[in-house]
């Protein structure tokens, strides 16, 4: 039997897992003034005269405000100098006030008016000229581009991500904090749901498992949690039917959980009971992959260069080639922080220089369509001397935590 695979009751896993979230702190408004008082620094380089960030991860950023987006507008105005304020539904501007850790007028519209006019005349106020550059949030839905454009048809609107992306690429020390923690405490439950296995559990039984032992390490529970045994291992995100967990079956669990808004996101991959021998060869493959993926990571070089160096390793083993199948079907890795995705991106035509503070999955997954899949997805950062791993990768197949080692 694989080393930390099977042998407890839920009842026992759940009771080795401890709150881990002590010393962990949200990030305080001087984080926040820092973050603005950048953005306004690269919009005066940019000539952009303000920016409308709109409800989700970009106001998050920059005000604290946490407000998934719907038709409703809700977000903030930055200028290149002075104040933001906010712009909300009238009926939630106590909301806003109770979640906003930056200060700012709150500007309500009634249900019956139009928050896009609202917006232009907030610009107006702000100094903004008819014909000046406004940036505007790139997650800001078209129908809302839209009426914006009409009513403001003399402004020059660009998207905004020339002032974000540079902010949020590079993580702060407190965020690198808060993201090493969250990802220490989801391997504490994947450890944990590794040692519950055991024949005729079903995936559903495993994933609710996992959002409980993400509560009791101290989440809110699982921000999502893909669990796969056997051949469904091999469909990346999954099928729509729950498995039963019979012997040599390949297990794929993804999951991660929030810390004070930032994410985790980590793989593990592993067979119940004795791997076959193809089991082990196309694991090893993985891991050589992932391990070459993080070796090309170099300062100054293009995202797309990590990319490249996992479909090398797998198509020298005869993998592949490219995007086909037995190999690698997607992307090596994705940007993570606020986000579970979010850019840069380790693939094909990503230029983006790799550059001190950037956050990344390291995921190149073999699948096999019919027999398995084999995902190893851990998170690297970019130091002043290179790549540095969050949590350290799988140690073997034989013994995927390093229990033995």
């Amino acid at each position: 039997m694989t080393v930390g695979v099977g042998g407890k009751t839920p009842e026992q896993a759940l009771a080795g897992l401890a709150k881990m979230t002590a010393g962990m702190t949200p990030i305080g408004l001087d984080e926040y003034q820092s973050r603005i008082a950048k953005a306004q620094r690269l919009m005066l380089e940019q000539g952009i005269a303000a920016l409308y960030l709109n409800a989700g991860s970009n106001l998050y950023y920059f005000t604290g405000v946490k407000w998934s987006p719907s038709e409703r507008m809700v977000g903030a105005v930055l200028p290149a100098s002075g104040p933001l304020a906010y712009i909300a539904p009238a009926f939630e501007e106590g909301t806003i006030r109770d979640f906003r850790e930056v200060d700012g007028v709150i500007h309500g519209w009634q249900e019956h008016e139009s928050p896009y006019r609202l917006l232009l005349d907030l610009f107006a106020e702000m100094g903004v000229a008819a014909d000046a550059v406004v940036g505007l949030c790139p997650s800001l839905a078209f129908f809302m581009f839209e009426a914006i454009r009409r009513l403001g048809s003399d402004l020059t609107f660009v998207d905004a991500s020339c002032v974000i992306n540079p902010c949020r690429y590079h993580k702060s020390a407190t965020e690198l904090a808060l993201m090493q923690r969250a990802k220490d405490m989801t391997l504490h439950v994947h450890k944990a749901a590794a040692s519950i296995l055991r024949a005729g559990i079903s995936t559903t039984e495993v994933a609710e498992f996992i959002r409980e032992a993400h509560r009791k390490v101290g989440a809110p529970g699982s921000t999502f949690c893909i669990v796969l045994f056997g051949e469904a291992s091999a469909f990346p995100h999954g099928v729509k039917h729950a498995q039963v967990l019979k012997d040599g079956d390949m297990v794929l669990i993804d999951t991660g959980c929030l810390l004070h808004g930032y994410q985790s996101d980590i793989t593990r991959s592993y067979v119940f009971g004795t791997p076959s021998d193809r089991q082990r060869a196309m694991w090893n493959l993985e891991k050589d992959a992932q391990l070459a993926a993080f070796d090309a990571a170099r300062l100054g070089e293009p995202c797309q260069v990590v990319d490249a160096a996992a479909r090398l390793s797998l198509e020298a083993a005869g993998l592949g080639p490219d995007y086909q199948l037995p190999g690698l079907p997607h992307r090596t890795g994705h940007g993570i922080g606020l986000d579970i995705h979010e850019g840069p991106y380790l693939v094909r035509g990503d230029q983006t220089p790799l550059a001190e503070g950037m956050c990344f999955s390291n995921e190149p997954m073999i699948c096999v369509p019919g027999e398995f899949g084999i995902r190893l997805e851990d998170h690297f950062y970019m130091t002043a001397t290179g790549p540095r791993w969050f949590t350290q990768p799988s140690h073997s197949i034989d013994d995927p935590f390093g229990l033995e080692a």
